[in-house]
């Protein structure tokens, strides 16, 4: 079974078992989201203000411009997150996986579009509602602002790889990227899972697609990675590092 499958199989065992949004000693974002700053109590006080959600692949979550009336909460499954240019260019700026919350921002509109890479799971509040809850929860306020300013210290970071860096060293970077964050899901996977295009990287790193392929091969040859079907396998873990640090 593919890694992003079994996350998917286990978000919906749990609403089999359970009958809500997700149970909480299953919810895979649980840990590692806002919500690992609530006890049991506050847990269950957000389920109530949550809605189930789940989208096939490729299915729209929000749109760029639309009024930003929810928060999602990615309890399964990845998304991609995207902005249209005046032009009709393409900016894809970045990858929501699950424990990932979305819409945050407090501006009226969204300011990028997101749909599903993969069969994907999701509760969804209602601005105001998560609003009143997170304004009597100054721990989860606290969790809230670190969340934000890794985000910011995220962008920042993606600034250097699209300004300075060497095309291999930019899908080296991007590789060891996904690497940690998939590793706060499965600590024991041997593989980064890349449920998106090479197309979807290209447009991340400010590449062609032709150029993303062609440093995957020269990575592959070097025998550093090893691509399978979902993804790849770091086997040269020093060297792959070595290139984005550089």
């Amino acid at each position: 079974m593919r890694f992003e499958d079994a996350l998917l199989e286990s978000h919906h065992s749990s609403l089999r078992h359970a009958g809500i949004c997700l149970e909480w000693e299953r919810c895979r974002g649980y840990r590692f989201g806002v919500c690992g700053a609530l006890g049991d109590r506050e847990f269950a006080e957000l389920h109530r203000l949550s809605q189930p959600l789940a989208f096939t692949a490729r299915e729209m979550l929000f749109e760029q411009g639309e009024p930003a009336t929810s928060v999602f909460n990615i309890t399964s499954g990845s998304a991609r997150l995207y902005k249209l240019l005046p032009d009709g260019r393409r900016q894809i700026v970045g990858f929501a996986l699950p424990g990932d919350f979305l819409g945050l921002s407090m501006a009226d509109r969204n300011a990028f579009s997101a749909d599903a890479l993969t069969p994907l799971a999701a509760c969804r509040f209602q601005r105001r509602g998560f609003s009143n809850f997170i304004d009597t929860k100054p721990h989860l306020l606290r969790r809230l602002h670190g969340m934000v300013s890794h985000e910011l210290s995220l962008a920042q970071d993606q600034m250097v790889v699209l300004g300075r860096r060497t095309a291999e060293e930019k899908v080296a970077s991007f590789l060891i990227g996904l690497r940690k964050r998939w590793a706060r899901l499965s600590p024991s996977s041997v593989t980064i899972p890349l449920p998106m295009t090479r197309q979807d990287i290209a447009d991340f790193l400010g590449l062609t697609v032709e150029t993303v392929s062609r440093m995957l091969t020269r990575l592959a040859r070097e025998k550093v990675i090893l691509i399978v079907p979902d993804g790849v396998r770091l086997l040269d873990v020093a060297r792959i590092e070595a290139l984005a640090e550089s």
